[in-house]
């Protein structure tokens, strides 16, 4: 066994996957332990863990908004990484504490202020001379959308392309929870997602539109056409500043008539605010008091069915001839609840942070300072997709469901 150790922050659907996951990579990963302001929620993924692993993990209670408390129980743990799968509000203050203890960092979603829908890489890019200098580092955005997307992108361009031209990220979840209204993550981070303005990159510049205005079926391996609707993404911003040959860069995300209906009169009636209401001589944010009343993602596992299709529909220039690469993972519901009792949106988030932590602690990705998935070799990574349960496909000169011009 390892005597690496890690601390993993967050106990939600996607804590509780990194935490089996893990667990199932003992030569990796020696000693684990899981906080979270709930120190229950750790004790119940610990539990689950031993029972279907047979390894112990440890568990904490953690403000990670707190520094200090964050800087005490590195000290206490002593892991020579922090996995962070906490909200992204508390992503600068866990890098905070990981600098005063000089300690390695991933996450899975960039840094977002609470009080403003703003997904922007360019408060934790600020960081990268402070941990260059501190001879640690910090793996941003380590999950599949960001994450496994950019690590094909760099796999396709290594493999396939001379020049990235257009890049169309396409994100499928064709399961059905049985639930009347809920989302596959934290309902706070995804329905600001995608009620902001969408956004994609165009020849130089961003292009700005409403939010859900901009859709057309996309078909989906073994799962047929769905409407897709162009939405901002963060991975954009770090793929187009790395790859800067992209003249165009989108990405598309599947929603249900029914979800969208819901959201609509949730919008209407204020439920997705997040200004402040004056309540009973309190202030509430609505959109967190509409997350606290609807069904955890981490809840959703049992009886899930269906799939998830995550990819990368490429097109550029190889041997000075256009070509056209789609590359992608489907991933089954009820596989992954049996594997490690998550649904599969957790579980393509949570497979990806392992392996970039894996990644890390071996070597293979190691280099201080602050980078994202893309600038590092994509090759080691894509054989451990194939390996921890998110295989992926290839095709090669396809027919894809876009204009290029």
């Amino acid at each position: 066994m390892s005597t690496n150790k890690v601390l993993i922050i967050g106990a939600g659907g996607v804590g509780g996957v990194v935490a089996h996951k893990c667990a199932m990579n003992a030569g990796t990963f020696g000693h684990i332990t899981l906080a979270s302001r709930t120190k229950s929620k750790c004790d119940a993924i610990a539990a689950e863990v031993r029972e279907m692993h047979g390894v112990e993990i440890a568990t904490a209670s953690v403000d990670a908004d707190d520094v200090a408390q964050m800087v005490a129980l590195i000290r206490e743990v002593q892991p020579k990484l922090v996995i962070n799968v906490a909200l992204p509000y508390q992503d600068l203050p866990i890098m905070d504490a990981c600098l005063e203890t000089k300690v390695h960092y991933l996450d899975t979603a960039n840094y977002e202020p609470k009080d403003v829908a703003k997904f922007e890489y360019h408060w934790q890019w600020a960081y990268r001379e402070r941990f260059e200098q501190a001879g640690i580092m910090a793996l941003l955005g380590c999950g599949f959308d960001p994450g496994v997307t950019g690590v094909f992108t760099a796999h396709a361009a290594k493999h396939h392309f001379d020049e990235l031209r257009y890049l169309d990220i396409v994100d499928c979840n064709a399961g059905d929870h049985g639930k009347a209204f809920a989302t596959n993550f934290n309902p706070e981070i995804n329905i600001r997602e995608i009620t902001q303005p969408g956004r994609y990159w165009l020849r130089g510049e961003w292009v700005e539109i409403p939010a859900m205005s901009e859709h057309k079926p996309i078909d989906y391996p073994n799962i047929g056409p769905r409407e897709s609707y162009v939405l901002y993404h963060e991975e954009l911003e770090s793929l187009t500043k790395n790859f800067p040959t992209i003249e165009r860069a989108r990405f598309w995300m599947t929603f249900g008539q029914e979800y969208l209906t819901h959201l609509r009169v949730l919008q209407n009636v204020g439920m997705t605010s997040i200004a402040p209401v004056h309540f009973q001589g309190q202030d509430i944010v609505p959109l967190q008091f509409l997350k606290a009343v609807l069904p955890p993602p981490e809840s959703l596992g049992e009886g899930y069915t269906g799939q998830t299709s995550i990819g990368c529909q490429i097109r550029g220039l190889a041997g000075g001839e256009a070509k056209n690469y789609y590359v992608y993972n489907n991933c089954d519901h009820a596989a992954c609840y049996r594997e490690v009792r998550s649904q599969a949106v957790s579980y393509t988030t949570g497979v990806p942070a392992m392996i970039g932590a894996k990644l890390m602690l071996e070597g293979a990705w190691m280099k201080p300072g602050v980078y994202n998935v893309e600038e590092f070799d994509p090759d080691p990574f894509m054989a451990q997709l194939n390996v921890q349960g998110l295989p992926w496909t290839e095709l090669v000169d396809v027919e894809l469901p876009h204009d290029y011009d």
